[in-house]
């Protein structure tokens, strides 16, 4: 062998010995030796920018780094989707994704700069949370079935509201006409505040919203919840049934949480994070915290959030190209 062809063969040795598994585990060992990024694809206040500060604290301690909250809010949380997408694939960033940038908005938007399926490394579903379909405290509508028989009575006359095009209200009205074969006419607004407006001055027959925004209105009687949205009641809302009690056995529309990371994280990275989120949600204060908007405890595996999405996405692509929906 010659000198330079010899050189040539110690140089690949030596990088084919930096890509096996064994010295990527090097990396991996002393993980993590420096602050974690969390990126939160919305403003500070909501109930992702909550969810997330109370998870990063305890992340804190159990990790013994920094967890830099990072938010980054635009185009309906895609925009912190896409810096999350883009970040190096080492475990120093994560982000906390949601319903609406992981399996609506892609559905809804013609032309995506991140794949929901193939550009993160799901980490665990974090939270479920169900929604509700209320109505005017005067309204004649007591049931689901009062709903659906007033709409196939006169088709086209009754109506819902939402806090806009695209939004998780919108959707599951259009899934509701779809699964009930009704036509109820959407009305959009600029916010859910505005809709529960015209709700209480009886100018949309129905608004899909959710609990922390219809409880106080509930609780004072100026409201009426019809059905929620989950597979299973409420746990705020225990005498309230669901659309799936009221004939619809596989209805549901929920908003939920869960943590990612960019794709290509090492395994034994993803696997230490899953297992620091499931012990602290098994923490009772942290539940205490996390139950406050309405919703239920969701952990599981990585493997288990990566089918959750797939399916999330598959679902609400057929639902928005069947109503046509586009984002604005």
């Amino acid at each position: 062998m010659t000198g330079a062809r010899a050189t040539r063969c110690a140089a690949a040795v030596v990088v084919l010995a930096l890509l096996s598994p064994a010295a990527a585990g090097a990396d991996v060992q002393g993980y993590p030796s420096r602050p974690l990024r969390f990126i939160v694809p919305f403003p500070p206040g909501g109930s992702t920018d909550t969810y997330a500060r109370i998870i990063a604290r305890q992340l804190n301690e159990a990790l013994g780094q920094a967890i830099v909250i990072d938010n980054r809010p635009g185009a309906g949380g895609a925009l912190g989707a896409e810096l999350a997408a883009r970040a190096p694939a080492d475990g120093y960033t994560i982000w906390i994704g949601q319903d609406g940038n992981l399996a609506l908005g892609p559905a809804l938007r013609a032309h995506n700069s991140y794949d929901p399926v193939r550009d993160f490394s799901p980490i665990t579903l974090l939270v479920k949370t169900p929604q509700v379909i209320v109505v005017n405290d005067i309204s004649p509508l007591v049931t689901v079935q009062d709903l659906i028989a007033a709409a196939k009575k006169t088709p086209g006359t009754l109506t819902y509201g939402s806090a806009g095009v695209g939004t998780t209200g919108h959707i599951l009205g259009a899934f509701f006409n779809q699964a009930a074969g009704i036509s109820v006419t959407h009305v959009p607004y600029k916010g859910a505040a505005m809709a529960m407006v015209d709700l209480r001055g009886n100018r949309i027959s129905y608004l899909a919203t959710s609990m922390p925004s219809a409880a106080p209105f509930l609780r004072e009687g100026r409201i009426r919840a019809l059905a929620t949205t989950g597979l299973r009641r409420a746990r705020l809302l225990p005498d309230v049934p669901t659309v799936a009690e009221s004939g619809f056995p596989t209805f549901e529309t929920i908003i939920w949480h869960g943590m990612l990371a960019p794709a290509h994280v090492p395994r034994e990275i993803i696997a230490r994070l899953n297992r620091e989120f499931a012990a602290i949600l098994a923490l009772p204060h942290i539940q205490k915290l996390l139950l406050a908007e309405g919703g239920e405890l969701s952990p599981g595996t990585p493997a288990e959030f990566a089918a959750f999405i797939r399916s999330e996405v598959a679902k609400w692509t057929q639902v928005i190209r069947r109503a046509e929906i586009t984002a604005e």
